[in-house]
């Protein structure tokens, strides 16, 4: 059973909360960053990116970079632009946009749940990209990017959600990008709330795997350091927000594949018939259901639709990321290891079909795949499998703001 608990957060006073709180460290690359930082200087992006805080030819990835994010929260405490809350609480917060709200409830998840499967991943992380994070991490002595959970919704936490959102918001301020954000503390029924989550068979990370890999791995770190540890030490633990599954959304992660591998595009057409039926559109066009994918390709757009041979019930083979993968991309574009090859770009959904057609267009021969969206309970049945989705299956939004929560260990 899951075991979560309320913490003491670090977090932003109430009239500059709006100011620091900031996209994850990774939907940036470093000169986006900085930009951004230099624009917003109190944007949590300097303590998450802190290489935005040095010349361009600057290792990031130095001691002297951790250890300037490490400076930079304790300038920012000493000046009340962070504030430290006295008691250990749960919080709430709710992310509205496009007239939809999801509600987490903002704690500490323990790593042994990590390691031991209570927590259950659906994706593969690298060990390059965890570095990075552990060394964050630790060199901070905090974890200050909450990873993205969720759980089968039981209706006494949805109650008690609910009850706790009647009253006034610590925070309650919309972003640039149209995403309301509002925060609440949840000081009473700690109790009960800990006692609710120990009866949830399983939590599963929505987002967020590299951050939840590199967290545990400090954590572990710090057992090393205190072979003595009880377990009810703080580097037991690591930031997240728990979402019921029901209030989520997973957005379409597309893909735009560079060159033809050799073939025409009516070869390619005549090899698709094999295995899906085609239909040319007049127009863009989102898949309109799970089974059917659309291609843009030589400047026109084609709805494929999955023969009903090709499903097998295993639920990773029938992820519609999969059967793309698995007989179009392998065997028609050479694209055996979406992981490593260079030929194939991940697009958000949120970027839009145009997106595709603009990096299709750029070039030659380029073919660009809109799919249709990863289920919830898809997700849950891969991790539930103990299997991992292929890479890039799902694109949550709206995106958990960085800056909001700190946790200190």
């Amino acid at each position: 059973m899951a075991t979560i608990r309320p913490f003491r957060s670090v977090r932003p006073s109430e009239e500059k909360a709006s100011s620091i709180a900031a996209l994850p460290y990774d939907v940036y690359n470093r000169a986006e960053a900085k930009e951004i930082v230099r624009q917003n200087p109190l944007s949590f992006l300097k303590i998450d990116r802190p290489e935005t805080q040095f010349p361009d030819d600057t290792d990031m990835y130095s001691q002297q970079v951790y250890e300037r994010a490490r400076d930079t929260l304790q300038e920012m405490l000493s000046a009340g632009e962070f504030i430290e809350d006295p008691h250990p609480c749960y919080y709430l917060y709710a992310l509205t946009y496009a007239g939809r709200t999801q509600t987490g409830i903002v704690g500490c998840a323990s790593i042994d749940d990590y390691l031991d499967g209570t927590i259950r991943r659906h994706e593969d992380t690298k060990e390059e990209k965890e570095l990075d994070r552990i060394r964050h991490v630790d060199t901070m002595s905090a974890q200050t990017g909450p990873i993205f959970l969720t759980y089968r919704p039981r209706p006494e936490l949805k109650q008690l959600t609910e009850a706790a959102k009647k009253a006034p918001p610590l925070y309650d301020f919309t972003a640039e990008d149209g995403v309301r954000h509002q925060v609440w503390t949840l000081s009473q029924n700690l109790k009960t709330v800990t006692e609710l989550f120990s009866q949830v068979g399983h939590i599963y990370i929505a987002d967020g795997h590299h951050r939840a890999a590199s967290a545990v791995k400090a954590g572990l770190r710090r057992r090393e350091a205190h072979p003595g540890y009880t377990g009810d030490e703080e580097f037991n633990y690591f930031l997240s927000v728990l979402f019921p599954a029901d209030e989520l959304k997973i957005c379409d992660y597309n893909r735009v594949v560079t060159g033809w591998n050799g073939h025409t595009r009516e070869e390619l057409l005549d090899a698709l018939a094999v295995r899906f039926d085609i239909r040319e559109l007049s127009h863009s066009c989102h898949p309109r259901q799970k089974g059917e994918i659309t291609m843009y390709i030589g400047g026109a757009w084609y709805a494929l639709t999955a023969h009903a041979d090709l499903y097998t019930h295993d639920p990773v083979h029938d992820l519609d990321v999969s059967i793309l993968q698995q007989m179009v991309l392998d065997p028609l574009f050479g694209i055996r290891d979406p992981r490593t090859d260079p030929r194939i770009q991940f697009v958000g959904g949120i970027r839009g079909l145009e997106e595709l057609v603009r990096l299709s267009d750029e070039e030659g021969e380029h073919a660009a795949f809109a799919m249709y969206p990863t289920s919830m309970e898809e997700l849950l049945s891969v991790a539930d499998s103990g299997r991992l989705m292929p890479p890039k299956s799902t694109w949550f939004e709206p995106k958990l703001r960085s800056g909001l929560f700190i946790h200190r260990f």
